[in-house]
């Protein structure tokens, strides 16, 4: 169903990374490879020798914060069509604009909701599920 092979998670709680691969793989990415950073100068290093299908990057995080990394990925020729879904606690309608503008796929408040994360997955995988019921 979804194409995702290869994930990175930036976050700098190992809590939030463990959080969000478990959700993921419930979501329908149980066959997919997790890669983890701590923070945004950690995940672009991954980035520089694994490309990845997909980036959940954290906003709050030390050293280089998800704002900075999603404006170097989507800065990147090689990294530019890469998908980055920011999740983060202090969500709102206008920092949602904001990373949306910057490039984001999307924005997930903290805790993540599985219905909104498997209806993420589904608009990358470019399909639409029906229920009709």
């Amino acid at each position: 169903m979804i194409n995702i092979k290869k994930v990175l998670i930036a976050d700098d709680s190992s809590m939030a990374r463990t959080f969000i691969i478990r959700c993921l793989e419930m979501a329908g990415l149980d066959n997919a490879t997790f890669l983890i950073a701590q923070n945004g100068r950690e995940a672009l290093e991954v980035l520089l020798s694994n490309p990845v299908d997909l980036i959940v990057s954290d906003i709050n995080m030390p050293e280089m914060d998800g704002r900075d990394l999603l404006k170097r990925i989507k800065s990147s020729p090689r990294l530019y069509n890469t998908p980055v879904v920011v999740v983060t606690s202090s969500y709102n309608l206008t920092k949602k604009k904001e990373f949306l503008e910057l490039g984001a796929f999307n924005i997930l408040k903290k805790p993540i909701s599985l219905p909104e994360l498997s209806e993420t997955l589904i608009e990358l995988s470019g399909e639409v599920e029906w229920n009709l019921g």
